[in-house]
């Protein structure tokens, strides 16, 4: 459902509610859920930071930075570098996706905190004095912006939404620190939209800018934030005008019932973890012949053929076998053969299963031609990722299927307490050696108790050499 042309329909843009509600909320107006949501995955995010730091393109990445130089106001996670804000925001967001283990809403299909979490962390060590509280609460609010629009759309993902919508929802966290009144957030909404990009086609070759993408809205959400507070206009139909964000970038829509919910639901809840450091449309693929494994006894050797049946999205984004040749990260990590044949290899998928010297792995790369990916066409839902079912085949006849009607890491389906730890901990392990060991459980700490941490700084403090 779409709007007639602007200024018939006789209602505002609909940012115009979205930014009132982030303007006028209050820590106190989030619910106990929410507030539990937004530590959990902060700290998931700082764990992925750690993790992405070993990602391809960093270094290079940070060099350049570096190279351009500007005022050392905010800092660069794990290593310490204090670069302009803009600067930082993006390299963080850099880090927290570049190994595809970071928090993402499924049906909005949006790394909101990727995106929110660098660059509220950006502003608010330019500002100085901004407490825990309201980090959360710019967070909390900042995701809700960015989940709300994606799920919205009512049509096939077509450009990279974790970049154009983490963008909004990063301008909206940082407004709110920065304390900006409903006119200047708006511009700055407009003014972020005139920058925003993001892409499938380097999602569909498999190439390493396909993970700088939120960083590329990260820095652009500070640009935006930045100029509106020095006065400068930015559009104000961004979402419903004729040339918005709905229809240009999405299609069809209808938003509708998260204007209704506003305040009330809170889509940070939804968020899900992600147990593996692969595209979250193949994480059904691994779990399911990790369960099948575990359950019937067999081998990767006993294997003769796998089939698995998913929906539209899955099947679009992540249904590609391996092409001849090693294959890159980035491709492998949204190929569901390769995955599933670690999984079933290896026991676990880990940024290690990525690294040069597994993906040349002739045992996974043999598996990984066995199985096939098949669109389950009786589902016409464009933007699910459920159910899928998984047929394995052994070689002595024998077969056996499973269907999941929810992945691990959802709400519906959560990492417990122990299991979110431990991703945080081997995260930690793999790219925290230079930090002092004992931050870490400080840092984990401090996080359970955000809404009391004196400042910002105090976070960074614990992340940094």
């Amino acid at each position: 459902m779409t709007s007639s042309a602007p200024g018939t329909s006789g209602r505002k843009d609909p940012i115009d509610a979205l930014v009132r509600n982030v303007v006028n909320t209050r820590y106190e107006d989030l619910s106990q859920g929410a507030v539990d949501a937004t530590k959990i995955f902060i700290l998931d995010a700082f764990g992925v930071a750690i993790a992405g730091t070993l990602a391809p393109g960093v270094a290079e990445t940070l060099g350049l930075l570096q190279d351009w130089g500007g005022k050392p106001e905010s800092t660069v996670l794990v290593s310490g570098e204090r670069l302009p804000a803009p600067s930082s925001a993006m390299m963080n967001s850099f880090l927290m996706h570049n190994q595809e283990f970071d928090p993402v809403h499924d049906l909005a299909v949006v790394h909101a905190f990727t995106t929110v979490l660098p660059v509220a962390l950006a502003v608010a060590e330019a500002q100085g004095g901004v407490t825990g509280r309201e980090l959360l609460t710019a967070v909390a609010l900042g995701v809700d912006v960015a989940c709300a629009i994606g799920l919205s759309s009512k049509s096939p993902i077509a450009h990279f939404r974790p970049g154009t919508l983490g963008a909004f929802g990063a301008v909206a966290a940082a407004g709110k620190i920065s304390g900006l009144d409903q006119a200047t957030l708006t511009h700055a909404m407009g003014i972020v939209y005139s920058q925003i990009c993001g892409t499938l086609q380097p999602h569909t070759e498999g190439v390493q800018v396909n993970s700088m993408q939120t960083a590329f809205n990260a820095r652009a959400a500070v640009t935006a934030i930045s100029l509106s507070a020095r006065g400068i206009q930015g559009p104000s139909e961004v979402l419903e005008g004729r040339y918005g964000y709905f229809r240009l970038f999405e299609g069809e829509y209808d938003v509708a019932d998260v204007l209704a919910n506003l305040g009330s639901v809170w889509h940070v809840e939804q968020i899900a973890h992600k147990p593996f450091p692969c595209g979250r449309l193949t994480h059904g693929a691994a779990e399911a012949v990790l369960i099948l494994k575990e359950r019937h006894g067999f081998n990767a050797e006993d294997v003769d053929d796998i089939e698995v049946l998913v929906p539209p999205l899955p099947y679009r984004l992540v249904g590609r076998p391996l092409e001849e040749g090693v294959p890159s990260p980035q491709y492998a990590k949204l190929s569901i053969p390769y995955v599933a044949a670690v999984a079933l290899i290896r026991g676990t998928v880990f940024i290690t299963d990525f690294w040069e010297e597994r993906l040349r792995d002739p045992a996974v790369r043999e598996l990984a031609g066995r199985i096939t990916v098949v669109q389950d066409l009786t589902i016409t839902d464009q933007n699910v990722m459920v159910p899928q079912r998984m047929r394995i085949r052994l070689k002595n006849g024998a077969e056996h299927e499973l269907i999941l009607d929810q992945v691990l890491g959802h709400p519906e389906k959560p990492l417990s307490r122990h299991q979110h730890l431990e991703k945080f901990h081997a995260c930690w392990a793999v790219g925290a050696g230079h930090l002092p060991e004992n931050n870490r459980d400080l840092l984990a700490d401090l996080v359970d108790g955000l809404e009391d941490a004196p400042s910002v700084e105090e976070i960074v403090r614990l992340l940094v050499p």
